[in-house]
């Protein structure tokens, strides 16, 4: 750099100084980034989570089995023929013409096989009013619900002839057909939505067009690139489609909140009047280390998804922790290249009356009003913010979690729950049955057909099924599959004591005896059982790993144990408080109408830990930031409690922006029809507002203005640890007038 330049060291100051410098190339190269990555990402094409992989035990081995045999399970539908009234039984004439009318009206759809009638299969109700006709789809199961209408028409064809009776159908493909015709474009609504809210947001934040868009345009250039990222990567780790909704709703947070920080400061620095080039240089130095800071930090928490052993986690991990990578490597990148280029042009279609707002210096005065109060009495801020949080996440401590089932799932919206929750009436565990699938030499040996016949017996004799006990051989291949319905039906807790007695009792006392045979047992209740044992032994290591890479992070990058130690502290308290809330509106329905939402007396299980890791990396954003500058204004002189209030109030703007983005986008993930993604996107919105009002505006300065110079302790036998800080100099940057001969700026 010549004469009267900023010189700087530091990863983040050397690129936005080099891109500022080369702006075509920078903006060039990044734009050759996203083409290339989209185009090799195509080429290649994502390779998906199989079944097999899913889980590993039980139901692990069962898939491995189904897909060496080279089997493929069809889908399976059943029509519910019920008497509405209490008379009318399954022998009756009336009832057994409309049994006939069915199996004949399926059958000649031709989309159907191995039709099969009640009084053949003895699937008929022990109060004998109800009876179930059984059939498989042709074709690929994945696809059954495109071709399953003919077949929903044929039946409800009959039911038209029969109004004194129930005829309904339930299966895989009916199930996959009115889920897609409900909520198919939920997704997509919400994806697309999430660009036009956070783009309104930001115009009002800064009150010009061309400032507004550039946030938008990183994520979505980040998001764009992560695609492709995510094809190539699926090579070595299969990715999903609930992996590239994750992705999305992270980049779009991460890539927004990093250049809303980097372009805030530029803007701040010209009000203060610096000229561009300088303004540039110090947001690269301070904005962008702390993007470089926050960033690596995020994807520390997000790699911990990869400890979890359960291949749906590791897609999500993983393709967050690349979207978060792709939009901090941007964001100090072609981010100062294109402020390079646009200039004052930045500011360029300002909105009436959205860009005279705030004071020219970038404090807030809302927060200035509000961190006189905390700062004048920080004893009673910590003491009022702390009891207040742990009363919200006081409910958390009776958190329970469970697998949803479809009514919980979807309530009353859907017609087919209220048929799937008649079957399980009249028979029990019949729509989720458990699948024994039997691998043996010789499946037709006569020791494997006697431990067949014997299994079936105990398993009713055992009290863990009601039957009937299905069996389907599939000689050429020496497997069998054997359906057992579970006493429970749809309540997971109780079918879960039967699976264990299946597991536990029946199966060694009769398959188990026959040498060379295995027999895992799968299954959505099953699934469900091995998913929870799973994901409950990897809380601990999930946790420790972000829990202590989080703290070294926060030790390396401001040198002091006490904002490393208070970093995981608030962090908790945060995660705490979300869970609160989701337990209060979700599990005990406390205002859960106010969320369009119901109390299902449970967590979905995959939620929580979910949640931690996702909230423990996005809750850094904040705070990077906002400690990063209470740190700048320290080293340039400022007592500890004004620098705390100079750093708060004003990164207050930038903070209240992007959490508002961050919450309007979670929010717009609340308002699906899936109870799942309403307690997903509510325990995000919550945790986020929490975070950026309680935690940062108020509980993080009253505890640092009580901690005092202890904020910055580093035990001596700490200082040989890598200095990963290169704050900028003490000194402000002079404005370009002062220009002196040589100036340092440390980043």
């Amino acid at each position: 750099m010549g004469n009267g330049e900023t010189r700087v060291r530091g990863l983040a100051a050397r690129a936005g100084g080099w891109s500022a410098r080369h702006r075509w190339a920078a903006v060039g190269i990044w734009v050759l980034f996203v083409v290339l990555a989209m185009g090799l990402g195509s080429a290649a094409g994502r390779v998906d989570v199989k079944e097999s992989d899913q889980l590993k035990g039980e139901t692990h081995t069962a898939a491995e089995i189904i897909e060496d045999a080279g089997i493929k399970e069809p889908s399976s539908e059943t029509v519910l023929i019920q008497a509405k009234d209490g008379t009318t039984k399954a022998t009756d004439a009336g009832f057994r013409a409309a049994v006939s009318e069915v199996v004949e009206a399926v059958g000649a759809t031709g989309r159907v096989t191995d039709v099969t009638s009640p009084y053949d299969t003895k699937t008929i109700s022990k109060d004998g009013r109800s009876a179930l006709v059984q059939f498989d789809m042709r074709g690929d199961a994945d696809t059954a619900g495109d071709r399953v209408e003919p077949v929903l028409k044929a039946v409800a064809g009959v039911q038209k002839d029969h109004r004194s009776l129930r005829i309904e159908e339930i299966g895989g493909a009916s199930m996959q057909k009115q889920y897609s015709d409900a909520f198919g474009g939920d997704f997509e609504q919400a994806e697309y939505s999430a660009v036009p809210v956070a783009f309104g947001i930001l115009l009002i934040a800064f009150g010009a067009l061309v400032a507004a868009l550039l946030p938008v345009a990183l994520a979505i250039t980040a998001i764009m690139a992560t695609i492709g990222l995510m094809g190539i990567v699926s090579h070595l780790q299969p990715m999903s489609d609930t992996a590239n909704s994750v992705m999305l709703l992270v980049g779009m947070a991460v890539g927004v909140d990093y250049c809303l920080f980097y372009l805030r400061r530029e803007r701040e620095e010209r009000a203060a009047g610096r000229d561009a080039g300088t303004a540039l240089r110090i947001a690269a130095a301070t904005s962008g280390r702390a993007i470089i800071v926050s960033g690596v930090t995020v994807c520390v928490a997000m790699a911990g998804m990869l400890f979890t052993g359960l291949a749906e986690f590791e897609a999500m991990g993983l393709a967050s922790l690349i979207v978060v990578a792709v939009a901090m490597v941007g964001s100090v990148t072609v981010l100062p290249a294109l402020l390079s280029l646009l200039g004052e042009r930045v500011d360029k279609g300002r909105m009436p009356f959205l860009g005279r707002r705030r004071k020219g210096n970038g404090e807030s005065r809302v927060w200035t009003t509000v961190l006189r109060g905390v700062l004048a009495r920080p004893v009673v801020s910590v003491v009022v913010a702390v009891g207040a949080l742990l009363a919200v996440a006081a409910p958390a401590l009776g958190m329970k979690t469970s697998q949803l089932t479809l009514d919980q799932e979807f309530g009353d919206s859907l017609p087919i729950v209220q048929t799937y929750n008649r079957v399980n009436d009249a028979f029990p565990g019949g729509s989720q049955p458990a699948e024994v699938v039997v691998k043996a030499k010789d499946i037709k040996a006569p020791e494997v057909r006697s431990a067949l016949a014997e299994f079936k017996e105990r398993a009713i004799a055992s009290g863990a099924s009601r039957g009937p006990v299905d069996v389907k051989v599939h000689p050429a291949q020496n497997v069998a599959f054997v359906y057992v319905p579970l006493v429970g039906g749809s309540d997971y807790d109780q079918a879960g004591k039967s699976l264990e007695k299946l597991r536990d009792e029946v199966r060694p006392a009769t398959l188990g005896k026959v040498e060379g045979v295995q027999a895992p047992i799968t299954g959505q209740v099953a699934g469900s059982h091995d998913f929870n044992d799973q994901l409950g032994g990897a809380v601990v290591p999930v946790f420790a790993f972000v829990v202590v890479f989080a703290f070294l992070l926060m030790l390396l990058s401001f040198r002091s144990l006490t904002v490393a130690i208070t970093s995981i502290l608030l962090n908790l308290l945060s995660v705490g408080a979300a869970y609160g809330v989701l337990v209060a509106v979700f599990q005990h329905g406390w205002g859960a109408s106010l969320v369009g939402a119901e109390g299902v007396g449970a967590i979905v299980t995959w939620l929580p830990l979910f949640l931690f890791v996702i909230l423990f990396g996005l809750s850094m954003d904040y705070h990077v930031f906002v400690v990063s500058r209470i740190r700048e204004a320290r080293l340039r002189g400022r007592g500890t409690r004004d620098a705390i209030q100079h750093g708060v109030v004003t990164t207050a703007g930038v903070v209240t922006s992007a959490a508002v983005i961050m919450v309007a986008v979670f929010a717009i993930f609340g308002t699906l029809s899936m109870q799942s993604m309403k307690q997903m996107g509510v325990g995000l919105a919550a945790a986020v507002l929490i975070d950026a009002t309680v935690i940062r505006g108020v509980l993080l300065p009253a505890v640092m203005a009580l901690l005092g110079e202890r904020n910055w302790y580093l035990p001596k036998w700490l200082h040989r640890l890598p200095d990963l800080t290169h704050d900028e100099a003490p000194q402000a940057v002079p404005a370009p007038e002062a220009r002196p001969e040589v100036e340092r700026m440390r980043v």
